[in-house]
């Protein structure tokens, strides 16, 4: 069993239409998109699921702390390190 493993910052990417699986316990291999790594380390976390509307940059929270997600909206700029 493995904790989620959260990030200081978003990943950036040049996203396409679609639905999408991203990765809320940090473990995958493929972030920002879920890989199935929250069953394969017992972390508890399950895929942020939505859908995709329009093909652009987008900023996917990687510190789960988002009050948007998957997208970021700067919380990781607020939490305490440490």
């Amino acid at each position: 069993m493995a904790d989620p493993k959260h990030g200081d910052a978003p990943i950036v990417i040049d996203e396409t239409p679609g639905r999408k699986s991203y990765c809320t316990c940090g473990w995958s291999d493929k972030l920002p998109y879920c890989d199935g790594a929250h069953n394969r380390m017992e972390t508890g976390c399950v895929p942020f699921k939505c859908e995709v509307t329009e093909a652009g940059k987008k900023a996917v929270c990687q510190c789960h702390q988002t009050g948007n997600p998957p997208w970021c909206d700067g919380t990781h700029s607020r939490l305490k390190k440490g």
